[in-house]
């Protein structure tokens, strides 16, 4: 039902909006394109008015931290903005409209059929919400492991390190990423999807739902699950511990995305919920700190050659 009112909703933009600028361009030839692109566009701003939603009043209710100067996190508003509008989406749907046309006919020419979730759990096919849950449990451990790695692989930490480099984390922090490291996410999360068979009408509920979880973490507000709560769903104070100074500069903890209970199981779980440490990485670059996107994408670049041409990276 969801999913209907919105193929309407998407529908009537399109026809209402986008179409007649189309036609009086001479652009109708790209119809289809600017449909999937707008598709994009209206899931984006979807996701930020979710997110904003349920974060800012938090916020603004139980601060951790309170700064004279906005400026650090106006510029995390514009890395969210270019991330769920702009740049990012237009680029993914190029890149992935036009490699899904020729992965489909590759696989089609081969006549192989490549196993899903449903494959080895058939009954998952009668069970539609349960099946959804289990695409949640298995990208959320995906992303787990992507984290880990952004710590642990150093060109990749060089990218990464952007993100812990603010000291004045929000909601908005979550979309704090090179562009690098966000086509390297995007590859990751879409490919491992496609191939446990997460159907296209659910694709976009677990995105929202794992956003939604990450921008929460990353919220500036003093708020914890409680004991049991806090083994169940990642909390800002969970997540707080992972981008503590101290974390940063260490092994780390807390890389869960949703659930901390891979955390848990791999040893990698802190569960002091009385803890909210400042966040900042001390050996991040004054860019990455201080700087704007641009300036903070173009160290990005450098920080990543540095890295990969030392013995080290």
């Amino acid at each position: 039902m969801i999913a209907d009112a919105y193929e309407r909703f998407t529908g009537w933009i399109f026809e209402a909006l986008l179409q007649p600028l189309m036609y009086e361009a001479g652009l109708m030839d790209w119809a289809d394109e600017a449909f999937h692109w707008m598709d994009f566009f209206v899931f984006g701003v979807i996701q930020v008015v979710v997110v904003v939603a349920i974060c800012l009043p938090l916020e603004r209710w139980r601060p951790v931290e309170q700064w004279d100067s906005q400026r650090a996190v106006r510029t995390d508003v514009f890395y969210t903005l270019l991330a769920r509008l702009g740049l990012l989406p237009m680029l993914g749907f190029i890149l992935f409209f036009a490699a899904s046309a020729r992965i489909e006919g590759w696989i089609a020419d081969s006549g192989f059929v490549p196993p899903t979730l449903e494959t080895f759990l058939p009954w998952l096919r009668e069970w539609p919400l349960v099946a959804l849950c289990f695409y949640i449990i298995v990208l959320d451990f995906a992303e787990y492991w992507r984290h880990r790695f952004q710590h642990s692989v150093g060109w990749w930490w060089a990218l990464h390190s952007i993100h812990h480099a603010q000291t004045q984390m929000t909601f908005w922090t979550d979309d704090r990423n090179h562009v690098l490291d966000d086509v390297i996410a995007a590859l990751w999360f879409g490919v491992i999807a496609v191939l446990i068979g997460v159907p296209p009408g659910q694709f976009p509920v677990i995105l929202l739902v794992l956003r939604l979880a990450e921008s929460l973490s990353h919220a500036n507000v003093r708020l914890d699950f409680g004991r049991v709560g806090e083994r169940l769903l990642v909390s800002p104070r969970f997540h707080r511990l992972h981008h503590g100074v101290l974390s940063v500069s260490n092994s780390g903890k807390n890389y869960g995305v949703l659930l901390p209970v891979w955390d848990w199981v791999f040893g990698t779980a802190d569960f002091e919920r009385h803890n909210y440490p400042r966040t900042g990485d001390p050996g991040a670059p004054a860019a990455y700190v201080k700087g704007g996107w641009l300036a903070q994408q173009v160290v990005g670049v450098r920080q990543v050659w540095r890295a990969l041409t030392t013995r080290s990276g």
